[in-house]
């Protein structure tokens, strides 16, 4: 998902909105194009397992797509998923922040046009660091500024936060269905469950489950791709999964929705009806 800040923004805390955050938490590959900054980064999240004690090297594949060589600040972040699911990002360590467990391979790197750096960084959890999850983002900002078009000419640039999970001595998540509801989300009511997480790493909602909206026609619809992360309690959409090269299908309410959700190799049942 490409996104453009002013270079002022870029030195403090950001947040960003929640259609930001889909594409940093979620799809594949990452773009930005910011005038002067145009990259593409392969994964665009890493959810991996590491062992206290032990170094864990990955590898973070950027491509430079500009037309002259690109200048890069590459630095990690610790970030928040607020309720709204935007994210907030802060060079400012955390109070539990595991950075410091982080090294990275350079801090500013150049890469030649059309041209692909495989950037490494390890995370070393000291010995023994109890089971939980180190959870940072690795931000890569574009230090080529250019002249924003409109009528206030500004110098602008771009970032793109790579989020990484490393859940460290078999840590996991632990999700149980709290409620249901129905929510406007974008101007339409939108059936909502709400999702705890009482284990001690991220987990994610999958799966498909059969809708019946209220003119009788059957949906197949699924949850929004979105972390819940450990003791938090998050309100995840789920959606009508639309065909290939047709919108979203309409949902009339009342809905009945039932069928397993899924976290990992665990099943969440749903069997509930949504109304406005």
């Amino acid at each position: 998902m490409p996104f453009a800040l002013s270079t002022s923004l870029l030195r403090a805390p950001h947040t960003l909105p929640g259609w930001a955050c889909a594409g940093l938490l979620a799809f594949a590959p990452l773009a930005a194009q910011a005038q002067g900054f145009a990259a593409y980064i392969t994964p665009p999240r890493f959810e991996v397992q590491a062992t206290a004690g032990q170094s864990l090297r990955q590898v973070l594949e950027i491509q430079h797509v500009g037309q002259q060589k690109g200048n890069f600040r590459i630095y990690t972040s610790d970030w928040t998923l607020n309720a709204d699911n935007s994210v907030t990002f802060s060079e400012e360590l955390a109070a539990d922040s595991c950075r410091p467990w982080v090294a990275i391979e350079r801090r500013e790197l150049v890469i030649e046009p059309g041209a692909r750096y495989r950037y490494r960084f390890e995370i070393t959890p000291p010995p023994g660091t109890t089971a939980r999850e180190c959870r940072f983002a690795l931000m890569v900002e574009g230090l080529d500024p250019a002249q924003a078009q409109g009528n206030l000419s500004m110098p602008v640039s771009g970032r793109i936060g790579v989020v990484v999970y490393a859940a460290i001595g078999g840590a996991a998540p632990q999700l149980e269905l709290v409620s249901t509801k129905v929510s406007t989300v974008n101007g339409k009511p939108t059936a909502v469950v709400e999702v705890r997480n009482r284990g001690n790493a991220h987990g994610r909602l999958e799966g498909f489950v059969n809708g019946t909206d209220a003119s009788g026609d059957r949906l197949e619809m699924a949850p929004a791709d979105l972390p819940i992360l450990a003791g938090e309690t998050r309100a995840v959409t789920i959606n009508p999964v639309a065909e290939e090269g047709k919108p979203p299908r309409e949902v009339r309410f009342p809905l009945t929705i039932k069928g397993n959700l899924e976290w990992g190799k665990n099943r969440l049942p749903l069997d509930a009806s949504f109304a406005p």
